[in-house]
């Protein structure tokens, strides 16, 4: 993949574009069997490859220059703005919208934020597009509630130029620091998530949901985790940490009973949207935390699925599963040094088979699928 903004200098987001695509390939997996060399792993399946261009269905565009001429990208920390409108990553068909957005930015009225200065109101925007029907998602990320009349005032504008964005948000974030978002959301389409649709499961995107960035991969990892757990042949299933419920929404059939927990009401919320669009009837999903569900409970399921954050899910997690001991662990991972830690305390079990999914091509990050059997021998 050519880069101009890398081979400037400007941008070094992607630290491999230097190695060949199967280079990079064959350093992950070399990396993941070092991390997991002391398990003894009956199936290493091969990697699943990504398109190493135009593979991201989200852009999160750090807003800086002045109101007249924004800039959409990224920020270095000696101050340096980077715009990024161009960068590869994106479909080619994110760049004229970008350029009508920076129109209405000026239209609006919306000065960005200096960090130096702490004055300004807008800090991001946030574009999300849906494969399915190409429809997409906008969020403004404002200091404050101080401009939203005028940018509601100009917001018909913005919908006529780009009548695909159907779903279209101010997110306010008062805090200096480097948060991306806060906890109010106002939304000012009548719609109010986008529809997405993996291997024929409907799933929802809110504003403030978690949702993979590279669909094709995220669609392989659900639909390789739905077909290992239907060879298992079970009746009973948590699904921990599930976000909108991908993968329980995989795995799970018109029998299957199905708990999934995650910590955001509205992951929650989309997640019950799909159950229902799909008559699941034995399927539920709680907003509570992951490992106090669990804790709580006297009883366990077949399989327990786990799809931590990059923290793993940890000791006291770990301790409980090997004590209640369910036959089954599937456990999907961002980050692999933490899921052979969580995998090297889970000693009770042995790993039948592991997976590489490329989700980050370019980077050294990638997702991990494993699933665990436990050791009755």
């Amino acid at each position: 993949m050519q880069c101009v903004q890398y081979t400037a200098g400007h941008c070094h987001s992607c630290q491999w574009l230097d190695k060949s695509y199967s280079q990079q390939l064959s350093d992950k997996q070399q990396h993941l069997k070092q991390l997991l060399q002391e398990a003894s792993i009956i199936h290493w399946l091969s990697p699943v490859t990504s398109k190493t261009s135009e593979f991201r269905n989200k852009a999160k565009m750090v807003v800086n220059g002045s109101v007249e001429r924004p800039l959409l990208g990224m920020l270095h920390r000696d101050g340096r703005t980077v715009d990024l409108c161009d960068c590869p990553l994106y479909p080619h068909y994110f760049q004229p919208i970008f350029e009508v957005i920076k129109v209405f930015i000026a239209k609006s009225g919306l000065v960005p934020y200096n960090v130096a200065r702490k004055k300004g109101e807008l800090k991001y925007i946030l574009l999300t597009e849906s494969r399915a029907n190409n429809e997409m998602m906008l969020r403004f990320v404002l200091r404050s509630e101080t401009k939203l009349a005028q940018f509601e005032r100009a917001l018909p504008w913005l919908k006529e130029q780009l009548p695909q964005i159907t779903v279209i948000s101010a997110n306010i974030q008062p805090t200096h620091m480097a948060i991306l978002e806060g906890e109010n959301e106002i939304i000012f389409t009548e719609q109010k998530m986008l529809k997405e649709i993996f291997n024929s499961i409907p799933l929802y995107i809110r504003p403030r949901s978690f949702f993979q960035t590279n669909p094709d991969i995220a669609s392989e990892l659900y639909a390789t985790a739905g077909r290992w757990v239907r060879e298992l042949n079970i009746s009973s299933m948590w699904d921990l940490f599930c976000g909108a419920g991908g993968f329980g929404l995989h795995c799970a059939d018109k029998e299957t009973k199905l708990t999934g927990i995650e910590i955001s009401a509205e992951a929650i919320d989309c997640a019950k949207s799909s159950a229902e669009s799909m008559g699941l009837k034995f399927v539920e999903f709680q907003a509570l935390d992951s490992t106090y569900f669990a804790l709580d409970k006297s009883q366990i399921p077949e399989l327990v699925l786990v799809n931590p954050p990059r923290r793993g899910i940890g000791k006291e997690l770990c301790e409980y599963l090997n004590h209640m001991s369910p036959k089954f662990v599937l456990y999907s991972s961002c980050n692999a040094q933490t899921m052979a830690k969580d995998i090297a305390m889970l000693k009770q079990y042995r790993i039948e088979k592991v997976q590489l999914f490329d989700m980050f091509p370019h980077t050294a990050h990638y997702e991990t699928l494993a699933l665990l059997v436990l050791d009755i021998s």
